[in-house]
């Protein structure tokens, strides 16, 4: 037994320091902080909360499944992480480190699971629609600017995607023709844009995996708010990976992956003036560059995240 005043151990409390201490001396300083907060905090996690081997087990096999379903066109291990909010959180993070510039480029938010390599190139003015009638038809455009000069950004690349009326990406729906409601298009010297898309909808998580499973068994709702995905690309400039959200839609308040930012909402107005479109949707993005991210300490980029 041990004397008064020594403190007790449940479990051997020189283990955590073993396993941290066992990393190499030549680690780069930046790996060895990261690894060692997560050694400490994830066996602080399960001290904490007694975790068995049986529910070791189920947790693995969850994260194991993950990888097993995800591949080129649905990563499910990214799902999971958003459906926990550390995609949402790592997003903020990084964004936030630009938080003392006077200006700040457009918003960042999570790439999600559903974004395709390679969506074909397209002419300004050219709809991603394909296939499918609706009276959501959407006319968007807009300018991209640098955010320190206002400067127009020619050759600026925005990859876009959003779901199909039916809450589907085209590559979970095989009624879709492939790459529908997917494009790319480049900016000329004015930086403007303009395309043809849908007003999109709100739409759940897929239920067909462990993020779906996970999201049932915490009794959440698997929702979230009708947006349109980009990546904004542009020689010597910062990718953007964000999303812009309907204001009008349900779910705005209470998105499943906590993604929706204040700047990103954005409002699909009537519009008459154009046979082909229902609405107009304005929006402008602003890009950083390499220089101005470094001196503004905006780092990362989560553009190969799919």
């Amino acid at each position: 037994m041990a004397s008064s005043g020594t403190a007790t151990h449940k479990f051997n409390p020189h283990f955590t320091q073993t396993v941290i201490n066992a990393t190499g001396p030549n680690v780069s300083p930046r790996l060895r902080k990261i690894t060692t907060s997560f050694i400490q905090h994830l066996h602080d996690f399960a001290r904490e909360n007694e975790i068995t081997v049986d529910e070791w087990m189920a947790g693995l096999e969850l994260m194991n499944e993950a990888g097993r379903m995800s591949n080129d066109r649905r990563n499910e291990g990214q799902l999971l992480c958003d459906i926990f909010g550390l995609e949402s959180l790592v997003d903020e993070i990084t964004y936030k480190l630009a938080s003392d510039a006077k200006d700040e480029p457009t918003a960042t938010a999570i790439l999600g699971p559903f974004w395709r390599k390679d969506a074909p190139m397209k002419k300004m003015g050219d709809t991603i629609v394909s296939g499918i009638e609706s009276t959501d038809r959407t006319w968007m455009h807009g300018i991209v600017t640098d955010f320190t000069t206002g400067k127009p950004v020619e050759g600026a690349v925005l990859d876009v995607w959003h779901t199909a009326p039916n809450g589907l990406y085209e590559q979970q729906d095989p009624n879709q023709p492939d790459m529908n409601l997917r494009g790319r298009f480049t900016t000329g010297k004015d930086g403007k844009y303009n395309f043809y898309c849908l007003r999109p909808v709100p739409y759940p998580i897929p239920f067909d995996g462990p993020a779906g499973r996970v999201i049932q068994a915490l009794g959440r709702h698997p929702y979230r708010p009708a947006h349109i995905h980009f990546i904004l690309t542009a020689p010597g400039y910062k990718p953007i990976v964000t999303q812009i959200f309907d204001r009008n839609s349900k779910y705005i308040d209470d998105d499943a992956v906590f993604a929706v930012k204040d700047s990103l909402i954005v409002d699909f107005k009537p519009y008459q003036a154009d046979p082909k479109a229902d609405f107009e949707l304005p929006y402008d993005f602003r890009m950083a560059t390499f220089e101005d991210a470094k001196k503004h300490s905006i780092v990362g980029s989560n553009e190969d995240g799919a």
